[in-house]
């Protein structure tokens, strides 16, 4: 019967059901995670009627992770608990009656403009070297012109890493300078890129010299579409011979929304661009930029300059 459907064969109902509403693969991935590990604390594959909400607590407590994480599978578990509901196979939404774990507040650290520059200038040659018998010397490194545009795509719009990994040739109108990418639930949204980001893409664009119908906008050296992995271990890699420390994908999102707004751009439509639901994210931002104007307005403001 429909209400007697073990766990793993609910899971083959949900993912049917995801695929239908076209959810991202990274978004199954992190679901069918997460699912396994309960799996695998529950020991059994029990009806998913059966399952209490006191098995989920014992599960989240029993996990060594961050509070990020542990959210995270709480999200998980409480889309399937969504479905199962709707689609009639449990009667209650036992997620509803587990606490939701509060994540961490990570300090937000934008790159600074050194940073930035930092790492523009270590794309064309490695670190110096020295070999047996040989004088200190460096190499030339291949995908520099990739590189350059990857950069200045990712602090000029904040999109997120799985955006630009996705987004296809078609995608970045550079006589318009706007690119258009699909962020979490596939929702569309096309945001501005300056003249020189553009041109950053269109070279590179230029230098792979291939039918491009359809193409992913950024490839490996193999042609096919570069993923998060190894985008984040490129920009690391970059980040080191900068000397710039704690390179990530996510800090260039920071860095254009605090950037977007000490510059005069507006809280709302920098939701727009970044692809919130809420204006939760973006306050965090408004207050680093406020605190800046608040310096500033100290070392400007006439009334303490002038001693009034």
């Amino acid at each position: 019967m429909k209400n007697q459907l073990s766990f793993s064969q609910s899971l083959d109902g949900f993912l049917m059901a995801s695929q239908a509403r076209h959810l991202s693969p990274n978004t199954l991935n992190d679901y069918f995670n997460t699912f396994r590990k309960f799996q695998t604390h529950l020991g059994c594959d029990p009806p998913l009627i059966t399952i209490s909400p006191e098995q989920v607590r014992s599960f989240l407590s029993s996990q060594e992770v961050s509070k990020k994480t542990l959210l995270n599978y709480h999200t998980g578990l409480s889309a399937l608990w969504t479905w199962a509901v709707d689609d009639g196979i449990a009667k209650e939404h036992i997620m509803r009656l587990v606490r939701r774990p509060k994540p961490e507040k990570k300090s937000i650290v934008p790159y600074s403009r050194d940073d930035i520059v930092d790492m523009l200038a270590a794309l064309n040659t490695s670190r110096m070297y020295t070999r047996p018998g040989k004088v200190l010397s460096s190499h030339s490194l291949p995908h520099s012109v990739r590189n350059r545009a990857i950069i200045l795509l990712l602090i000029d719009t904040g999109i997120r890493a799985s955006e630009l990994c996705s987004c296809k040739v078609h995608q970045a109108d550079l006589r318009n300078r706007r690119i258009t990418v699909f962020g979490k639930g596939s929702k569309e949204r096309t945001i501005p890129v300056s003249a020189r980001t553009s041109q950053a893409i269109w070279r590179y664009l230029a230098e792979r010299g291939e039918d491009l119908v359809g193409d992913y906008l950024f490839t490996t050296g193999t042609s096919g579409p570069i993923n998060r992995h190894d985008l984040r271990k490129m920009l690391i890699r970059i980040g080191k011979r900068a000397g710039v420390d704690g390179v990530t994908v996510h800090r260039f999102r920071h860095t254009f929304a605090i950037n977007y707004l000490r510059n005069g751009g507006d809280p709302w439509s920098l939701q727009i661009m970044l692809g919130h639901t809420t204006m939760e994210m973006v306050k965090n931002y408004l207050e680093i930029a406020s605190a800046d104007l608040e310096k500033s307005h100290q070392k400007a403001s006439p009334v303490d300059n002038w001693r009034l």
